[in-house]
């Protein structure tokens, strides 16, 4: 509309003052110019605010969600440098671009003049040479041309924010192309029903990294693990011995290789059909902000004695006895109204609503205390006999009396055999690690009384 409006002008005066026309050529020229110049500015600035002010968010909902930590280690006046530091940087960009405004203000204001002074000089001049029959023509000239500043404003504004907006777009197209994960479910790749029905689980020749480009997090792991074994995965900080678990439920894809359960490649099946058939207690309990009967069924598959039966197994029965509202309690986002170890117990109640044939435990006792460690231990033992059992081990008795252990190093399988008989090579890695986890009970028992 506002490129129509300041053509229109032009064609008005033109037709008017025909002389006008020898002074548009240098005024477009130099109204180009500045278009050229400003526009890919502006655009740039736009990306680098866009830029400079996402660091702002991040921080704050950092510094909110760790206030405690923070107060507690006295950083606070870090935290709030940073902050400054974060909102210096978009200032100064902010800052950029408003004086970018202004710059390309003074030079619109200037053409706008210059039009307004060409029309006015050769409307006056052709009325006194005789070109221009009324005098009302020379007054719509002018008129016209008085308009014109705010119009051609206008005009490159739009022009200018349609391109420095569209920045906005990049973004999101980026995240268009951002990776994302297999399908859903895959037609004609749906597992038998009932799968898997044995739980065996065989690893060939498997390597994984979490982003192209970087290196292997699991590198070359052989193994098969009979329908029912009970193994534990150790290994020191970095292992690959979380990286292993989530491989299981292909949260990262395969490198090389291949891992097949009960005869069925998992690469080749929808990744629903996958993860709703293995079952996990993560290291990091997750609750939902809802009731705590859709935090243990949120799909509503079972009844509420299926759901007491397991909160009883989990040993959480008496506490959610205790509640006024019973399984209809409301859990806070997060789970912040009840404990750490509590949540670990409501994960382990919704593990034994599922029965999976294949139980992953990601340290999954690391929050709770030595008794109720036992009692979970004991519990998995009783109901998950059957089942094949893969454990992350936080603390090194509790898969003792497992079928086998896997040790890992570099992402490699360095030792894999029973306990018993790792415990008899001295040279072992395992055999090691267990020294040091004695060595670290004695001087934690030994400091009180010192």
């Amino acid at each position: 509309m506002c490129l129509t409006q300041v053509a229109f002008t032009l064609l008005i005066i033109c037709i008017t003052t025909p002389i006008f026309t020898a002074v548009i050529i240098p005024l477009a020229a130099v109204y180009v110019l500045s278009l050229r110049y400003y526009v890919p500015t502006s655009r740039q600035l736009k990306r680098l605010e866009s830029n400079s002010r996402s660091p702002i968010y991040s921080h704050f909902g950092e510094t909110i969600q760790g206030a405690a930590v923070i107060r507690a280690f006295r950083k606070s006046e870090k935290f709030s440098s940073n902050m400054d530091q974060y909102v210096d940087k978009f200032c100064q960009v902010k800052y950029m671009n408003l004086i970018s405004n202004r710059w390309l203000a003074v030079r619109l204001e200037f053409i706008g003049n210059l039009v307004v002074f060409f029309a006015a000089l050769f409307a006056v001049l052709s009325n006194y040479w005789g070109w221009i029959s009324s005098p009302g023509l020379v007054g719509l000239s002018v008129s016209y041309a008085l308009n014109i500043t705010e119009v051609l404003n206008f005009a490159v504004r739009q022009v200018s924010e349609l391109e420095t907006n569209i920045v906005s777009v990049e973004r999101l197209k980026e995240y268009t192309e951002v990776e994302s994960e297999a399908p859903w479910r895959i037609e004609g790749k749906s597992p038998p029903e009932g799968w898997p029905q044995q739980g065996r689980i065989e690893f060939r020749g498997y390597s994984t990294r979490y982003r192209t480009g970087l290196e292997l997090v699991v590198r070359n792991i052989n193994a098969f693990v009979k329908p029912g074994e009970k193994i534990g995965i150790v290994g020191r900080t970095g292992a690959g011995k979380s990286s292993l678990t989530l491989a299981l439920f292909r949260m990262i894809e395969s490198a090389e290789g291949k891992i097949v359960i009960d005869s069925t490649v998992i690469a080749e099946i929808g990744l629903h059909d996958l993860r709703s058939n293995i079952t996990i207690i993560p290291q990091d309990p997750v609750c939902f902000s809802a009731s705590l009967r859709f935090n243990l069924d949120p799909f509503n598959k079972y009844s509420d004695t299926e759901i007491w039966t397991a909160l009883e197994m989990a040993h959480l029965k008496a506490f959610v006895a205790s509640l006024p509202e019973g399984l209809s309690h409301e859990i806070t986002e997060g789970g912040e109204n009840i404990s750490v170890g509590q949540r670990q117990l409501l994960c382990l109640a919704r593990a034994l609503l599922r029965r999976s044939k294949i139980l992953v435990l990601d340290e999954a006792t690391a929050a709770v205390d030595l008794a109720t460690d036992a009692l979970i231990q004991d519990t998995i033992r009783k109901e998950f006999k059957d089942s094949t059992i893969f454990t992350i081990a936080h603390r090194l008795n509790t898969i003792m009396d497992y079928d086998r252990v896997m040790v890992l190093d570099k992402g490699e399988i360095k030792e894999m055999d029973s306990p018993q008989k790792l415990m008899e090579n001295k040279n072992s890695i395992f055999s090691a690690m267990v020294l040091d986890s004695k060595n670290t009970e004695s001087n934690n028992e030994t400091k009180p009384s010192e």
